[in-house]
């Protein structure tokens, strides 16, 4: 059932869509697919607080048009309410789905192939910094503000408070930075499948220049989640590492505690 007042333009792309809410994932986004004759669309809104922009995602989406398979900006509208970001919908599953369980270690072969694609773009020109010292700041900023979700912590972090984990976040960033293109939230439900391939990356609002175990211990964790931990050496070999930095996967997996 459709929940917003929608801008003229939207209203008009969307007037013939039968309109379907998606849960999956964790999000500030209202999230729908958006089915009809002629167009099948997902539209995101944030309310006019939401910690995070869509904008940010919209930029992304088309700095990366040509150099991933990702969807495309129908539109993008901003009034009083919040943000509206209408993009196409991609052909496939995603990950996280459970028609893949019959076929798990080919899963994590195209998990591990859609990474190493991600961290082959080119960053020489890349405008999104998403850098350890940026995200700390913006980590820090989220802990001042009251914006850190401390109920929704990791089971082993539960109780705790968002001020003594970020202190603990300082204390252990790494010295050195592996920098490549990372997506920022490379978890199953980001990543579409079909025909036995990788067939595009969703939820890109976090996407930029960033260590590539940004994108390493968020798929580590969603992997053993999703499928169970026994799975998770398969996806680190298939992309090219033996004995991972389990330093580095648990720090990231630490940061991402505060978004």
């Amino acid at each position: 059932m459709q929940e917003l007042t929608l801008p003229p333009m939207i209203k008009r792309l969307t007037e013939d869509c039968e309109w379907h809410r998606v849960t999956v994932g964790m999000s500030e986004s209202k999230t729908y697919r958006l089915t009809g004759a002629a167009a099948n669309y997902f539209i995101k809104f944030h309310a006019a607080d939401a910690v995070e922009s869509l904008l940010d995602e919209k930029e992304r989406i088309e700095w990366l048009q040509g150099k991933l398979p990702v969807p495309r900006v129908a539109t993008y509208e901003k009034d009083d309410a919040g943000e509206y970001l209408l993009i196409t919908g991609l052909a496939g599953l995603d990950a996280s789905d459970k028609a893949h369980e019959q076929a798990l270690p080919q899963l994590m072969r195209l998990l591990a192939e859609g990474l190493r694609a991600v961290h082959d773009v080119p960053i020489k020109e890349c405008p999104f910094n998403r850098t350890l010292p940026v995200v700390l700041a913006e980590a820090g900023r989220r802990v001042e503000l009251g914006l850190v979700d401390e109920d929704d912590f990791d089971s082993s972090r539960q109780g705790m408070k968002a001020a003594e984990l970020y202190r603990e976040l300082l204390a252990r960033a790494p010295e050195e930075a592996d920098l490549v293109f990372t997506h920022g939230d490379y978890c199953m439900p980001n990543i579409v499948i079909q025909d036995g391939r990788v067939s595009g990356f969703i939820d890109l609002g976090r996407a930029g220049i960033a260590d590539r175990y940004q994108d390493l211990a968020l798929a580590v964790r969603s992997i053993g989640y999703n499928f169970g931990a026994e799975y998770v050496q398969l996806f680190l070999t298939a992309y090219g590492i033996e004995e991972p930095d389990q330093a580095k996967i648990a720090y990231y997996q630490l940061l991402d505690e505060f978004f």
